[in-house]
């Protein structure tokens, strides 16, 4: 069996969980949540959720992966082997997550090039949807290929393949000290200019004017603890992955705060930076900020670009701003490609250049019907079916595993051990109650809610082949891959069933 790779330094590996944690989602998702759950007072269970289930799950999987050293099937192997399959279930659907988010990297890819002479025209959402994406007319819909995308794509996963195939240390190291920092000042150079902007003020007093009203109703609670679980890359397999390759005298608990800190404190300059060019952007239309917020895809390649047409520097606005769109991109998908490539090679004892070759030439072929006419709409499905039956239910999963059915002391020993500060009985309290019965009821709310209404008004057909069939396969797969051994499970040391 290989030995196992370290990171090199502490640094490379807050950076590189920091840029799993920041991903597009950060940027066109966590203020749109902030603005419709209540602006300033949405802070308030943002940070509860935070401390009560975020780092207290975080902390968990830093744990987890330091003490058992190995891709996310290895770990659950090594503490029960009827366990296996919950690891192999949080990986495929990593992969699943892996071959559509890169699309929207492409996108991100295309539209830096646009930006130096505003390529996109005046009719921002006519160009995306009409000519960029020339979507047709439904998800079953799938035309051709769109093979500007496609290109775009296929340099995406090239990146994602140069730094995989060096490595965590020569490769995925190098390349978070590389993007994170480039991702940070990019960002507040861009917020700089745009607080400085007319209108920027009203669109920031839209986003942070607090409504306390909205601290009494649950959902704007549940959509705090939402927000943190997709955001955190918690719950399927990247923080197991990436921890597993920590030196043994790694502090567990001080990593752990700084990522969840990190990740909170770049949603809100993207919400700043967002709020205050849309600001702007409803000042020059003579319109409220409301008519112009947008979330999601509709902001990012729609309703930005349209404001960066009336900015004085476009190109200079623009390119940046893509960039740092392609750099959150590229850093989240490594991180989740990373977990596949490690399960691959515990599983079938691969070296790691031919397991990250045919993993990337693997998902790059999968992922081409994401390049096609009806690419949006089936990304669309399947991000709303793996994100809430997939990413949630494993999590949930999870929790209840190493919380519940494995002795959550011995974890706690072990995290204490290596760090500078313990955690105490909160800590566990968290885990064993809050985290899973949040996890349960919004997974349990999500279920209900599709059952009965469906999901965007798509076709039945469509939402059964790209959604309920495809989180039931992975599911399903996840415990066939279990059936065969795991090579080089190894030799779990004291048990976390232990009744120490």
């Amino acid at each position: 069996m290989q030995k196992r790779e370290q990171w090199g330094t502490r640094a490379g590996f807050v950076l590189a969980a920091i840029g799993s944690a920041i991903g597009l989602g950060n940027i066109w998702r966590f203020p749109y949540v902030a603005y419709e759950n209540g602006g300033g007072a949405f802070f308030v269970p943002y940070l509860f959720a935070m401390i009560t289930a975020g780092i207290p799950f975080l902390i968990l999987e830093f744990g987890a992966g330091h003490k058992y050293r190995g891709s996310a099937p290895q770990i659950f192997a090594k503490l029960s082997k009827k366990w296996e399959w919950v690891g192999w279930w949080q990986v495929l659907v990593s992969f699943i997550i892996s071959i559509y988010y890169v699309a929207v990297v492409g996108w991100s890819i295309s539209y830096f090039f646009l930006a130096f002479n505003q390529g996109w025209g005046a009719e921002t959402g006519d160009f995306f949807f009409k000519e960029f994406l020339a979507l047709s007319d439904g998800p079953l819909d799938v035309g051709g290929i769109r093979w500007s995308i496609f290109a775009s794509v296929v340099a995406a996963w090239s990146i994602c393949w140069v730094v995989l195939f060096k490595g965590v240390k020569k490769g995925i190291e190098i390349a978070s000290k590389i993007f994170m920092p480039l991702l940070f000042v990019m960002v507040i150079i861009i917020t700089v200019r745009a607080v400085t902007l007319p209108g920027s003020l009203e669109g920031l007093n839209w986003m942070f004017k607090p409504d306390f009203k909205a601290l009494l109703d649950i959902d704007v609670w549940i959509a705090a603890y939402g927000q943190l679980f997709y955001s955190l890359s918690i719950g399927f397999a990247i923080m197991l992955t990436y921890s597993s390759y920590l030196p043994k005298d790694s502090d567990i608990n001080n990593n752990a705060f700084i990522t969840a800190f990190a990740n909170c404190g770049f949603s809100i300059i993207s919400g700043i930076l967002v709020f205050s060019v849309l600001g702007n952007m409803a000042l020059n239309q003579g319109v409220g900020v409301d008519k112009v917020v947008k979330s999601g895809v509709g902001l990012a390649f729609v309703t930005i670009p349209k404001a960066i047409n009336y900015l004085p520097n476009p190109a200079f606005f623009g390119t940046l701003f893509f960039m740092a769109l392609i750099f959150a991109g590229l850093s989240s998908h490594i991180s989740i490609c990373e977990t596949c490539v490690a399960s691959l090679m515990g599983k079938f004892d691969l070296n790691r250049k031919k397991a990250v070759t045919i993993y990337c030439m693997v998902g790059l072929f999968t992922g081409t019907i994401f390049a096609t006419n009806s690419g949006l709409y089936i990304l669309d499905i399947v991000d709303h079916f793996i994100n809430n039956f997939g990413v949630l239910a494993a999590g949930l999963v999870e929790i209840i595993f190493l919380s519940w059915i494995c002795n959550l002391e011995v974890f706690r020993e072990h995290i204490n051990k290596t760090s500078d500060f313990a955690v105490g009985n909160w800590w566990v309290f968290c885990l064993k109650f809050i985290t899973p019965l949040v996890l349960g009821y919004m997974s349990i709310a999500n279920l209900i809610g599709d059952i009965r209404n469906g999901y965007e008004g798509y076709p039945g057909d469509a939402l059964f082949y790209f959604g309920w069939f495809l989180v039931v396969m992975v599911a399903v797969i996840g415990f066939v891959l279990q059936t065969t051994s795991l090579t080089g499970a190894g030799t779990p040391g004291r048990s976390a069933h232990s009744n120490r």
